[in-house]
C-alpha cells in the first residue's frame, strides 16, 4: 500500500477528525505505516510538534493514533481567529501573518506549494496518509482557490470519501447535494460515501443508500453507529456544546469543576483530564452562578486575552471570580486566563490594546512580544510535592511574578506559575494530563471545599489509548476496509459517473424494493 486519501465532510462537525483518526489507527494495528494530514485547518485548539511548530490539537491526537510524534508538516496552514474578522496564519508551524477573511483568500493559492510540499513529504516516508478535509466540500465560492478539500485531492489526484452526520437529519440530500454541485472534475475524485452517528435499524435506512447508490454511481463505504462516550481532542468551539462524559464516583464526593468559556477560547482539551476522573464534573459556563458555586474554576487559553478580560467585566463574571477569591475558593488560569488573572498586561501584538489592568489576583505583570513561545516543558511541581510534571507554551505573552507562590518549574529552574492563596496561574498547556499533579491539585481542591474526594488510579494515557483503539474498532467493525484499502493502493477510479454542476440525474420514484 502506498497512497493518499481525503475523507472530506458535508458540512463542519460531521465526524472527519473522529473518522480519521480511526481510520489511522485501524491502519497502525494492521501494520501500515500511516501519517494524518490536514491542509489547512482553522482551530483555536493548537499542540507544539516535535520540530518546534504549532499545529491543530485534532491532528496531535491523530498522530497519536498512527503511533507517530506530531509534526508541522501533518498541518501546513493553522488559521487562529484573533477577533474583529481577522485571524493569524500559522504556516509551517510558524506565524506568517495576522490577515481578514477577504486578504486570506486572495493568498490562499501562494500558499498550494507549502501544502502540496508537506502532503509529498509525509508520502515519502509513510505507506498510508490520511487527509482530513475542512468544512464543507462543496463550498463552492471558495473553490477556485481552495487548498483543503477538492482542490487539495485534485491537485493530489486523491481519492475522497464523502461523510455525513446522519443524527443532524437529511444525510441522504447532503451527499447527493454536495456531489451535485461539485465540478467534474472534482465529482471524478469522490469515490464512496459514508454515514457517520446512525441510531436505530441499518436495514431501514438501506433502501435510502441503494437509491443513492443508483443516482451517482458511488456506493456507501460504510453506516457508522452513534456511540456515547467516543471523545476525540476537538479543534472546533462547536465541541462545547456537547458535555463533556462524567464518570460516577467511587465511593467519595463529587467535584465540580467550571470552565469560563470566553469568546476566544482555545486549547480547552487542557481538561479533558480532569473529566477522565472519577467523581468530577466538568461543564463550559458563562453562569456567574456557576462561578460562585463550582468547586473549581477555570479561565482557559485565548486568542484575544485583553478582549475576553474586557467581556469578563462585561458579563460580571470578573467580579464573581472576585468574590470567589475573597472566599478562598480554588481558581486555576491556564495560558490567556493566568495572564487575566495578573496586575497588568501590555499587549501591542495580539489585541494592539496597549496596556490594560487585570484582574489584579496575582503578582504578574504579562508583556506581549512579537515573537511566538513554541516549547514542550518538563520540570516539577515544588507546589504540589515536587513531583516531575510537564506541559507545552503557545503565547506571545510573557507573564512575570513578583511574589507568591512558585509552583510550577522547568528543568531549566524558570518558574512557569504562581499562586497565592488558593488563585493559581500557569503557562503551560496539558499539566493536568500529568496524572500525579492532575490527583495531588485536586485533592487540594476537594480540601478546601470539605469533600471527600478519591482520585481514580487509572493513568490518563491509557484512557486515551482507549478512545483511540475505540475509534480503531469503529472502523473495523462498520466501514468497507478492503474498499478503503483499494483506494489507498490504486488512487481514484477511473469509470465513475459525473455530470455537469447542478446536473446530476433527478430522482426516481421509488416502487418499495430494492433493485
Amino acid at each position: 500500500m502506498s497512497g493518499a486519501i481525503l475523507l472530506a465532510g458535508t458540512a463542519s462537525d460531521v465526524g472527519k477528525s473522529v473518522l480519521t483518526a480511526g481510520v489511522c489507527r485501524y491502519l497502525k494495528r494492521q501494520g501500515v505505516s500511516v501519517a494524518p494530514f490536514k491542509a489547512q485547518n482553522m482551530a483555536l485548539n493548537a499542540a507544539v510538534t516535535i520540530d518546534g511548530g504549532e499545529i491543530g490539537r485534532a491532528q496531535a491526537a491523530q498522530a497519536a493514533a498512527c503511533g507517530i510524534p506530531p509534526e508541522t508538516a501533518m498541518n501546513p496552514i493553522l488559521i487562529k481567529p484573533t477577533g474583529g474578522h481577522r485571524s493569524q496564519v500559522i504556516v509551517m508551524g510558524r506565524p506568517a501573518f495576522d490577515a481578514g477573511a477577504r486578504d486570506y483568500h486572495r493568498r490562499r493559492t501562494a500558499l498550494l506549494p507549502a501544502v502540496l510540499d508537506a502532503l509529498n513529504g509525509l508520502k515519502g516516508r509513510f505507506d498510508a496518509v490520511v487527509c482530513e478535509g475542512a468544512g464543507s466540500a462543496a463550498e463552492i465560492n471558495l473553490r477556485p482557490h481552495d487548498l483543503a478539500n477538492m482542490g487539495l485531492a485534485r491537485a493530489a489526484n486523491m481519492p475522497v470519501v464523502l461523510i455525513a452526520d446522519i443524527d443532524r437529519g437529511g444525510a441522504l440530500a447532503s451527499l447527493y447535494g454536495t456531489l451535485a454541485l461539485l465540478e467534474p472534475d472534482d465529482q471524478a475524485l469522490v469515490a464512496g460515501f459514508v454515514i457517520n452517528r446512525f441510531r436505530g435499524d441499518p436495514a431501514v435506512l438501506e433502501p435510502g443508500l441503494e437509491q443513492l447508490r443508483q443516482l451517482t454511481g458511488r456506493p456507501c463505504l460504510g453506516v457508522l453507529p452513534h456511540l456515547n462516550g467516543l471523545d476525540f481532542d476537538a479543534e472546533d468551539s462547536l465541541a462545547l456544546d456537547r458535555p463533556l462524559p462524567s464518570i460516577a464516583p467511587l465511593g467519595s464526593d463529587s467535584l465540580e469543576v467550571a470552565v469560563v468559556r470566553l469568546p476566544r477560547i482555545s486549547n480547552f482539551t487542557d481538561v479533558d483530564a480532569l473529566a477522565a476522573e472519577p467523581g468530577v464534573e466538568v461543564r463550559f459556563t458563562t453562569s456567574t452562578a456557576d462561578v460562585r458555586r463550582a468547586d473549581l474554576v477555570i479561565l482557559p487559553g485565548t486568542k484575544n486575552t485583553v478582549g475576553d478580560l474586557a467581556w469578563l467585566r462585561e458579563t460580571g463574571l470578573a467580579e464573581a471570580i472576585a468574590d470567589r477569591a475573597a472566599a478562598g475558593g480554588p481558581i486555576l488560569g491556564v495560558c490567556g486566563g493566568y495572564q487575566m488573572l495578573g496586575r497588568t498586561i501590555i499587549d501591542d501584538i495580539e489585541s494592539r490594546e496597549g496596556t490594560a489592568t487585570g484582574l489584579g489576583l496575582l503578582p504578574v505583570v504579562t508583556v506581549f512580544h512579537e515573537d511566538k513561545t513554541l516549547k514542550i516543558h518538563s520540570g516539577s511541581a515544588p507546589g504540589l510535592g515536587d513531583m516531575p510534571v510537564g506541559g507545552y507554551s503557545i503565547r506571545h505573552g510573557r507573564p512575570a511574578a513578583d511574589g507568591g507562590k512558585a509552583w510550577l518549574r522547568d528543568a531549566d529552574g524558570t518558574d512557569e506559575g504562581c499562586a497565592v492563596g488558593a488563585v493559581w496561574g500557569t503557562s503551560w498547556h496539558s499539566v493536568l494530563e500529568h496524572d500525579e499533579a492532575r490527583r495531588a491539585f485536586l485533592s487540594i481542591v476537594a480540601d478546601a471545599a470539605g469533600l471527600d474526594w478519591k482520585p481514580g488510579d487509572e493513568p490518563f494515557a491509557a484512557v486515551r489509548e482507549q478512545r483511540l483503539d475505540r475509534l480503531g474498532d469503529l472502523i473495523a467493525d462498520h466501514l468497507d476496509v478492503n474498499a478503503l484499502e483499494t483506494l489507498l493502493a490504486d488512487g481514484p477510479p477511473t469509470d465513475l459517473p459525473v455530470a455537469p454542476p447542478g446536473g446530476a440525474p433527478a430522482p426516481r420514484a421509488w416502487t418499495g424494493e430494492n433493485p
